[in-house]
């Protein structure tokens, strides 16, 4: 798949901490509870910390209890990719930033009490937060 955004592996890791690079570009998951972006509850955009295409509307975050960030729809469904991921000896599906191909995470359909049923389950690592403007007094 071509996306819009292409480096080579040796320019991702120049850009991006080992941490980041390991979870982006190499489809690591960051240890759960630990995220810096677990428990962000201002409004605004959540970001591919790769290349900071809009992922995610805070209006969407909600609290899974799972231990990693967790949103019930992606922002105007072009901003993810789903691919099937048969890793770990188990059917689930990856989200990948659609306009880069970095790993964030991997979508579940095991949230009934959102308006769509799904958790997407994000690595705080993968993303950065921008929050909306504070209104002028």
């Amino acid at each position: 798949m071509a996306y819009a955004v292409e480096r080579t592996e040796d320019e991702w890791r120049v850009e991006l901490d080992p941490q980041e690079f390991a979870v982006l570009r190499l489809a690591g998951t960051e240890r759960p509870w630990t995220g810096a972006l677990l428990d962000e509850k201002r409004t605004g955009i959540y970001r591919c910390r790769a290349c900071s295409a809009e992922l995610f509307r805070s209006d969407t975050k909600f609290d899974s209890h799972c231990g990693w960030p967790s949103f019930y729809s992606p922002l105007a469904g072009e901003a993810v990719v789903l691919i099937e991921d048969r890793t770990l000896g188990m059917k689930r599906t990856e989200v990948r930033c659609a306009s880069c191909g970095s790993h964030l995470g991997h979508v579940f359909d095991d949230a009934p009490q959102t308006p769509t049923g799904d958790r997407f389950c994000m690595n705080s690592v993968s993303l950065t937060f921008e929050p909306d403007a504070a209104p002028a007094s």
